[in-house]
């Protein structure tokens, strides 16, 4: 039984570093593609910067946790086009790679090339906001956790499509509502006080809403800081545990 366990264990996530690595190569030709990456969280903290600059840390916080956000739309749109465009899924898979490598390779290799403009607003929003290391650590870690949500629900909303017309606008109405309408680039205390369970559930916002209180942007309950924190753990564990199932079941089904 022992043995069995650890051929399993040594099975998972076969052949993980080398499409990471191959996603690395592809995704770094895509120059365009990373600046029109930037470009919500752009106009957004010009108009802020115009509107209202005693909100321009909340802009910034906003501008980071949305842009781990997204990378989920581009491991979507990725997934996608290799499935249906190119029927190269087939390919890797056919060979010792496993589902799951398949999937966290894609979504690191992604996040490698894409974390560059994140990195170079972290250190202009630590310019503006001047954060302490704990404050540091804390939008980092959400904002980490917000990206393994984000690339979960992207991986597994990319098998649902069979036309990659129909991906762009369902993938950026998606995205685009979840990080902007709610209380991400503005401040918690504007959203309606009757939906913020609403906002606190939604991981982007819940991300958002928790280093809003630490700064002192936000004022959260104790039962708000809990609803917030453990609701963004639990649907991020439970997303990526189902993306990994999926990404199995998918191949199997094949």
């Amino acid at each position: 039984m022992r043995t069995s366990e650890i051929s399993v264990n040594t099975r998972a996530f076969r052949g993980l570093g080398a499409f990471l690595w191959t996603e690395v190569l592809v995704q770094a030709h895509e120059e365009l593609a990373m600046a029109a990456s930037m470009m919500v969280q752009s106009v957004l903290l010009v108009f802020v910067y115009i509107l209202a600059p005693s909100l321009l840390g909340v802009a910034f916080v906003g501008a980071i946790v949305y842009s781990m956000f997204t990378m989920g739309n581009r491991v979507l749109n990725e997934a996608a086009y290799i499935r249906i465009d190119h029927k190269a899924n087939d390919l890797y898979l056919a060979g010792p790679m496993s589902p799951e490598a398949y999937f966290v390779g894609m979504a690191t290799g992604i996040l490698v090339v894409y974390v560059a403009p994140v990195v170079v607003l972290g250190v202009i929003a630590t310019a503006v906001i001047h954060f302490t290391w704990v404050q540091g650590l804390l939008l980092f870690s959400l904002s980490a956790t917000v990206w393994v949500f984000s690339a979960s629900v992207g991986y597994i909303f990319s098998t649902f499509f069979r036309d990659n017309r129909a991906i762009w606008a369902y993938s950026s109405l998606f995205f685009n509502i979840f990080g902007v309408l709610p209380p991400v680039f503005y401040p918690f205390g504007l959203w309606p006080a009757r939906l913020a369970p609403v906002a606190l559930l939604m991981p982007p916002s819940a991300a958002a809403a928790l280093v809003q209180s630490s700064l002192g942007y936000a004022h959260l309950t104790s039962g708000e800081t809990v609803l917030a924190a453990v609701g963004l753990v639990v649907e991020t564990v439970l997303l990526f545990v189902v993306a990994i199932y999926w990404a199995r079941r998918t191949v199997r089904e094949k």
